[in-house]
Parts: C-alpha cells; structure tokens; sequence
C-alpha cells in the first residue's frame, strides 16, 4: 500500500509533472476519494495519472478499473493519455466508456433480467419521437397541445429517478403527469415487445438487474476493484445509484467534479450527489485541486468571489500558476445596440491584433441574444460561428415569421407559400397542396392565384376548402393593412402572429423548446423596428441567409453560457448581464434560491472560460416586445469585487446621478422562498409592466 508519508519514493514519469496535491490524488488508492477540482485545475491529467498508477502498482488489472465519462469525446481522450502513459497495458481497459456505452454492454450480457433479448436495439430520439406520436394518436391524444418530446422529457425524468411505469408517484402540482404516465406504460411495454432501449432504459434496466438479482450484483462488485468518475456534479439520481451498488464491495470509488460548475440540473443533474458524498461513503477522503492552469489571477480572482456567495457547495480557494493578468473590464452600455457595438469594436481595435478570432468567445445567458451580435458583425464583416446553435435568421420559427412578411409583400413568393400556408395546421393536407402546385404549373400562375382558383372552380374538399379561404382571406387582410391603412411592419408581423394562429400555437403547444421560439419571435419585433420598410428589412434578411454557415477558418465563436462548459478561449465577453436576462427570472421563479446558485454558478463558468480577458456587460435600456424597458444592473454584478475591475467610462460620467445610480445599486437582502424581492428587483418590475 501506498500511503502519503512515502511520496518522495515515488519517481515514475508520469508523476513528475503532478502538483502536490495532483500528486496527492493519484497515490491514494484506499477508500473512497472526492476530487474536487476547481476550472483548469488538470482534473483528465489526474484521473488518466490515477489509472495509470492502479496498474503499475499492480492494484488492479486494467479490466478491473471501472472508468466513467460522460462524452465519447472524454472517454477517447482517457484512453489515448493511459496508452501514452503505459504504452500498450492501457489496452486491457475495456470498462472505460460513457455511462450508456457501459451499460449497454452490462445490459446484453444480463438481458433476460430485463425482460429482453441479447440482440435488442438502441432507438434514437427520432425512433422515440415517432413511437410516441403512434401512440398518442392510439390514445386521441392531441401532439398539437402536448408535444412528444414533452412527453418524452417526462418520462425521462422519472427514468432518471430510478422509476418503472408501476413505481411512478405524480406530483399533483404538475398537470401534465397524469396524462403522460399511462403513455408511459403503454410506451414501455412497446418497448420491451419490440426488443428495444432508449438511452434512459440503458441505466434504469442495468440497475434493476442489479438490485434485484444479487448473484449478478457480487460478480461486477468483485471484479471492479477501482471505480473512476468525471463530471460528477452532473450525475442525475439513477447514475448515482449504478455506482453505488457497483462499489458496494471495495468502496474504492474516485469521483472527480466541480460544484461550483454545477449547471445541468433542467437535464436531471442532482448536486446533492456531489455535496452528500461523503455522507454515502463513509470514511471518504476530499482532495480540492485549486491550482489553475487556464486562467489569469484576475480572472480567478472575480470568479471565485462571485462563486463565494453560493451556500450550498463544498469551497476550494483558486489559484494560478499564470500572471496576475488585465483587470476584468466592467462595461455599462445606454442599450443592447451600443453593447455589440461596443463589443465588436473591442475586438476590432484592439483584440484581434493579439488573439485569433477562433479565442473570442462572445457567451450569452440565452441564445436570442445573439441576434443584435449576428447584425452588427454582418453589417460590419466580422466573420462569425454560433456554437452549438442555429444562425437567427435560420431559425425555423423566424423563417416562418419571414415567410408570413414575403408572402404579404410579393403575392407570387411561392416558396413562401409554400412554407406557411398550413403552419399553423389548417387541414390542407399533401393532396390539396399538389393539387394546387400541378394547376399553378399548368396554367403558369402563383400557388396563391392557384389556390383562389380551385376554390372558384369548387375543386377543393369541404374541410379544406374552410382552411385555406380562411389563410388567403387573412393574406389579402394583412396586404390592405400594410398597403391601404398604412400600419407599420412591426405593428403588422404582431397582427399576423395573433390572427394566423402562429403565436397561440406556440403558447399552447407544450414543447420544451417552445421558450426559446417565443423569445426568438420578441427579438424579431426588435429587429424590425430597426428598419424603415418591410423591404428593407426582408432584403436585408436575404443577405444575412445568403451568407454561409462556413466552420473553416478564423470566426469570433457565439454561444451559451451552457455551451460553453468545457472549452477556453482568449478573450471572453460576458454580455447582457441585468437582472430578469441573468440571473434568468424563470430559474428564480421555479426553483427560488437552488435557482439563483445554478445561476450563479453559470456565471462562474462563464467567467473561468477565459485565459486572458474577461469583459462583462450590461445595458441601461433594452427594447423588448416592440417597446423600451429600463434594465437594472444584475445583482451579480454587485457580487464583483471592485479591485479586480475595470469600468467603462460609462461609470464615470453617471456617478453623481441619483437615477442612475439607483440603477446600480440595490439591497440584496431578499427571500425569494417567500416570495419576497429586493427593491431592486421590484424597481425593475415595476419599470416592465
């Protein structure tokens, strides 16, 4: 046994680069170990150390390690480190992979324990989508008001808690459960007739079998003498559970994560698996790892003060091997125009000549925001990505939007009516809209004139015939709104939101996604009022599409704050930070405090992205909804400490103005369990309504 009193006896390569207490994490092989690991702290370079170590000390053969990723991408890079570490030994390490590829594997050998055959079939969400939908029309369930995948999420959730179909108990506040758990049970007996898992059964049926069967229990409780795990703040309850009862018998299990990077909790992630752990594993040992390779001590420095107003976590101090570095720059903005314009000139005068655009980062709270940032950088030829996202303009609900505008503009725009004339559904079903294509084609006229015809010449079916009078009715409404009562285009896309149908069914239509197609159509009203004319406006949307999504070559990177995790950059710009965007009132709303440390800890991965600059900001006045709103400051902002900072000349010039400095300021004692704000906070509402 290796103790920590002899590590001076220790000189393998593959430790001569460890600090202290990297080195300290490796060498302890007795019992179980929580890594805390702060941003940048080498957390793949210890666990890759760590496996390396268990099998030149011999403590395990290397299929006797158990090794946990939640990526494909983790996993590879684990394997590729071992194997440079120990050459050709790493190879035996066929237990190292994602928690559904090891499932999957324990599955096929253990199938008849779940009612299922060797050979079953993994269904992707597209598989699942369409398997929901037979059964809901089986069910008279309308999709149109309760989406699959909403159903599906639902499901999910009780998966994740370790819950069959029988075992379910519905939470009353939620009244979508009782009609999605018999959809449950029929869904899980097609399943199961089918031969076939979705990616949650791969889990919640491997741990049946194990709590159910202890034969099968002791054989891999014998056999994993080490149990490695990353990202363990992002375990949901049925993941936990998996590792528990696999470690049942040695209790070597080494769990490695941040909680202060805990952000997932809308995809099931439970942070209590990770602060409780040493209540689950008694005599455990916590190991923080706080030296930071990434990121400057400014950086650190306004990111571990933020984070230290969080209550529930472990704690760990960062600190940095790097240079002291820029203060973090704090800039106040009149309004979310002057803010990307203010960013792209940042990095057109002065970033660009020191980093390349693929290290600027621009990470927003939601993805909406990009909209003002894609404008600017179009109008001015910034190249640009958006990460793990669509393009604003390509977004589908923005297209339709678009689409509903070129019709009412250019009655011969068939690709436009093309798109819309049954979206929302109007009963005009593949028939009626070849019909109308094959006489547009014969007689040489637009869709829309071929429509009108039809109807004329009564070549269209009753029900049908309803719809699409109506749609075309509507058309010609919107064209003598626009062309005889003269309103304006942003008075005119809102009108054909609410007479089309367009906004209800999204409203109505309870979908996951749905928030961020409602806040994509109020960032369009915002675009429009940009423009003088609705011609302006769709030529411009015209040129913004014709530009292609072109991943090759230098681009400054958009993206989430939750895309972001795992990844570094240069130079990161934090915009948007005012109370009700971030902290987002919706996480406050719902989850009260454990809603406002998620939001929080957000920031903090947000901020620890960078490696050399970080510049937050915010705006004084945002145009929201076709109107002005005054913004407050978020009180995350209030959080940074003065010393690390930078402000904008924007400080300066308003800090002997008392409404100003309302703005600014504002008393953070506040109970959000009882439904109590700050006075910020009810300043702000009260400027909203």
């Amino acid at each position: 046994m290796i103790y920590n009193d002899n590590l001076k006896m220790i000189n393998s390569e593959y430790l001569k680069n460890l600090n202290k207490a990297q080195k300290e994490a490796v060498l302890y092989l007795n019992g179980p170990l929580l890594i805390v690991a702060g941003a940048g702290s080498g957390k793949t370079k210890v666990l890759t150390s760590r496996i390396a170590h268990i099998i030149k000390e011999k403590k395990a053969f290397p299929n006797q390690i158990l090794s946990v990723t939640f990526t494909n991408k983790a996993a590879k890079e684990m394997q590729n480190r071992v194997s440079s570490i120990l050459n050709l030994e790493a190879t035996g390490l066929s237990w190292l992979g994602t928690f559904h590829s090891i499932c999957a594997k324990l599955l096929r050998k253990h199938a008849p324990a779940a009612n299922l055959t060797s050979n079953f079939t993994i269904i992707d969400t597209d598989d699942q989508v369409r398997l929901i939908k037979n059964i809901c029309k089986a069910e008279n369930i309308d999709v149109k008001q309760l989406a699959p995948k909403y159903i599906l999420s639902i499901i999910d959730r009780w998966k994740n808690k370790g819950f069959y179909p029988e075992e379910v108990i519905i939470n009353k506040k939620d009244i979508y459960e009782k009609t999605v758990l018999p959809l449950y049970r029929i869904y899980q007996k097609k399943l199961l007739d089918l031969n076939v898992c979705d990616f949650g059964d791969l889990i919640l049926h491997t741990v049946k079998i194990l709590e159910k069967n202890l034969d099968i229990r002791k054989i891999y409780s014998n056999n994993f003498k080490y149990i490695l795990v990353d990202e363990y703040q992002d375990t949901n309850f049925i993941q936990s559970k998996w590792l528990n009862l696999l470690s049942e018998k040695y209790k070597n299990i080494c769990c490695v994560g941040d909680d202060d990077q805990s952000i997932y909790s809308w995809r099931g992630a439970e942070i209590k698996n990770f602060l409780e752990f040493d209540q689950v594993y008694k005599n455990s040992k916590i190991i923080r790892l706080e030296e930071n390779y990434r990121s400057s001590q400014n950086i650190l420095s306004v990111a571990s003060s933020l984070i230290s107003n969080n209550q529930n976590r472990v704690g760990k101090t960062l600190k940095t091997t790097m240079e002291e570095g820029d203060l973090v720059k704090l800039n106040c903005f009149k309004n979310g125009k002057d803010e990307a314009i203010g960013i792209s000139d940042e990095i057109e005068k002065n970033l660009k000549k020191k980093y390349s655009f693929n290290n600027i980062a621009i990470l927003v709270r939601a993805i909406f925001q990009t909209r003002e940032f894609e404008e600017r950088f179009l109008k001015i030829g910034m190249p640009y990505r958006i990460l793990g996202g669509t393009k604003f303009y390509e977004r589908a609900e923005i297209k339709d939007c678009v689409a509903y505008l070129r019709l009412v503009h250019q009655e011969k725009d068939d690709l436009a009516f093309d798109r819309i004339v049954n979206n929302p559904k109007r009963s005009i079903g593949e028939s009626t809209i070849k019909l109308i294509h094959e006489y547009s084609k014969k007689n040489s006229v637009s869709l829309e004139i071929s429509s009108k015809k039809l109807i004329e010449q009564n070549l269209i079916k009753p029900k049908t015939k309803v719809g699409l009078s109506s749609f075309l009715f509507m058309v010609e409404k919107w064209r003598n709104d626009l062309n005889i009562k003269k309103i304006g285009h942003v008075k005119l896309l809102q009108l054909i939101l609410d007479e089309s149908g367009y906004s209800a069914m999204l409203k109505n239509k309870k979908d996951i996604d749905n928030e961020n197609r409602l806040e994509n159509l109020k960032e369009l009203l915002n675009a429009l009022k940009e423009f003088d004319s609705l011609e302006g406006f769709l030529e411009h949307v015209a040129l913004a599409t014709s530009v292609d999504q072109d991943w090759e070559g230098e681009k400054v990177n958009m993206m989430t704050m939750h895309g972001s995790k795992g990844l570094e950059f240069d130079a990161v710009f934090l915009p948007g930070w005012e109370e009700g965007l971030f902290p987002h009132q919706k996480s406050i709303e719902e989850k009260g405090q454990n809603g406002l440390e998620e939001e929080r800890r957000l920031a903090y991965v947000g901020i620890t992205r960078a490696k050399k600059k970080a510049l937050i900001s915010f705006s004084m006045n945002r145009f929201y909804q076709g109107d002005w709103i005054d913004s407050m400051a978020s009180r995350f902002i209030e959080e940074l400490p003065e010393k690390y900072l930078e402000k904008n000349s924007f400080f300066d010039d308003n800090k002997d103005n008392k409404d100003n400095e309302e703005d600014f300021e504002f008393n953070q004692d506040f109970e959000i369990e009882n439904e109590t704000r700050s006075p910020g906070w009810i300043r702000y509402q009260k400027r909203i309504k």
